[in-house]
């Protein structure tokens, strides 16, 4: 009985937070289908213009809650948007072309923070979200890194930084293969394996052809497929840093939404998981991430945001730049 009073006042405690979350990410769901903009950047903005609901104690706990453990259901349930067949069908030199673009990006992202004076893991923060999936992977990124003191802002820029470069991306490349006179092939490449969020390059995709969609969005979802790889490996980069509390964190271990990802991808390998299962849980995730962006963005502080500079800005840019450069370079001279 004891158990289950607690359980009953911890979500009277929680309820008013989760419920101004999935209210705001409602909405950034409702103006992202009339206005045609990211859901993620509404969400994001209508989360930080109601960031005073993060100063009231009754709101507190619920939002901290959805930002954080909501989140990790979201990103979990991506693992039934991929297969091991979706590598095998785009070929080889392809996913070969992916991951030498991939971490690339990571390794440029991280050795241009340094060379900007700022730190290297909101290097691999950018990095490795231009790399693989924007906002999805911001904050799945983040969510293993040491939580220092600038962890929330840091995702906060990022997440604003490569949702409004994806947009600009969407309607910029598909003019840029047109003047390269890239084929359709070549096309789906370029505009699945540069675009920083997957709705972004299905909207440049099948602005092309319905053909150019589907093998935009195939590619795109190879690139999502190395999401854990990367965390992986920031985490036993992390695990092996002896200087992670000295620098104001601590090495986190494994996350159970990682395991969860790894787990439901290898099933939708190897099982005929049924499409009605799948559609849902993509719903499902992609409603989870909104209502925790939102969530993130009532926790923001905008002064912080203020005190950054150009340099995060320009370093996203710069991250943005190399990925399409060695893509194009594949695509044109190999």
């Amino acid at each position: 009985m004891t158990t289950l009073n607690n359980l009953i006042d911890r979500s009277r405690q929680l309820a008013p937070g989760i419920f101004i979350a999935i209210i705001t990410g409602l909405a950034a769901l409702f103006l992202s289908e009339h206005y045609g903009a990211p859901a993620m950047l509404f969400a994001l903005l209508l989360g930080i213009a109601m960031s005073f609901l993060y100063q009231d104690t009754q709101c507190r706990s619920g939002i901290e809650f959805t930002a954080c453990h909501v989140l990790r259901i979201g990103v979990a349930l991506l693992g039934l948007r991929i297969a091991f067949d979706d590598v095998v069908a785009l070929g080889w030199q392809t996913a070969l072309l992916l991951v030498c673009a991939v971490g690339s990006t990571i390794v440029f992202g991280i050795t241009l923070a340094k060379v900007f004076q700022l730190n290297k893991r909101f290097g691999a923060l950018t990095g490795g979200s231009v790399a693989i999936c924007g906002a999805s992977a911001a904050m799945a990124i983040s969510a293993v890194l040491p939580n220092d003191k600038n962890r929330e802002r840091d995702t906060l820029l990022t997440v604003i930084g490569v949702t409004s470069l994806s947009t600009i991306a969407m309607v910029a490349y598909p003019i840029i293969a047109s003047y390269l006179g890239l084929d359709e092939t070549q096309t789906s490449i370029f505009l699945g394996g540069t675009i920083h969020d997957v709705a972004q390059v299905v909207g440049a995709g099948y602005s092309v052809s319905e053909q150019t969609g589907d093998l935009a969005t195939l590619t795109k979802l190879v690139r999502v497929a190395f999401l854990m790889p990367v965390v992986l490996c920031f985490l036993i980069v992390l695990k092996a840093n002896k200087n992670i509390v000295a620098d104001g964190g601590k090495a986190p271990g494994l996350p159970g939404f990682l395991v969860a990802f790894i787990i439901l991808m290898v099933l939708n390998s190897v099982m005929n998981v049924p499409e009605l299962v799948t559609t849902s849980a993509t719903e499902v995730s992609r409603f989870a991430l909104v209502v925790s962006i939102a969530a993130i963005g009532m926790k923001s502080n905008l002064g912080q945001l203020t005190k950054v500079g150009f340099k995060p800005i320009l370093l996203m840019v710069a991250e943005t730049a190399w990925i399409a450069l060695i893509i194009l370079a594949w695509l044109l001279y190999f």
